[in-house]
């Protein structure tokens, strides 16, 4: 079993920036390199959606287009850890952040929800305008 655990979020005002950190660890845990990573957020009253990926090793990402040249994922195999460096914030950007493994690795990264698991308990972002 893995177990993520999110943090770096606040409130912080319309322009400024963030990085949130996803720390993975467990006891059955073997590699966290053998995971492609995946970054959600939920707002009050919304889905679940996706924010960005980074596969095993290659490193290669995905963004959703409404994050897309304001937020980058990237990550650190020797920390198990999988950052979220969030710039240009915008009070649309409130939300609760989740980190996720994929379940299958064999795959390219996606944005599908129901590829990922071993969420995270989130961590809050707030954004004043």
């Amino acid at each position: 079993q893995v177990q993520l655990v999110e943090s770096g979020g606040g409130l912080v005002q319309a322009g400024g920036s963030l990085r949130l950190s996803c720390a993975a660890s467990g006891r059955t845990f073997s590699s966290f390199s053998s995971y492609n990573m995946g970054w959600f957020r939920q707002a009050p009253g919304k889905e679940r959606e996706f924010v960005a990926a980074i596969s095993q090793i290659s490193g290669r990402t995905l963004h959703a287009d409404s994050v897309k040249g304001r937020f980058t994922v990237s990550r650190d195999n020797a920390k198990n850890t999988v950052y979220l460096q969030m710039n240009s914030l915008k009070p649309e950007d409130t939300a609760r952040y989740y980190c996720a493994t994929d379940r299958n690795t064999l795959l390219p990264i996606t944005n599908r929800y129901d590829r990922y698991a071993n969420w995270g308990q989130g961590t809050q972002v707030t954004v004043s305008s």
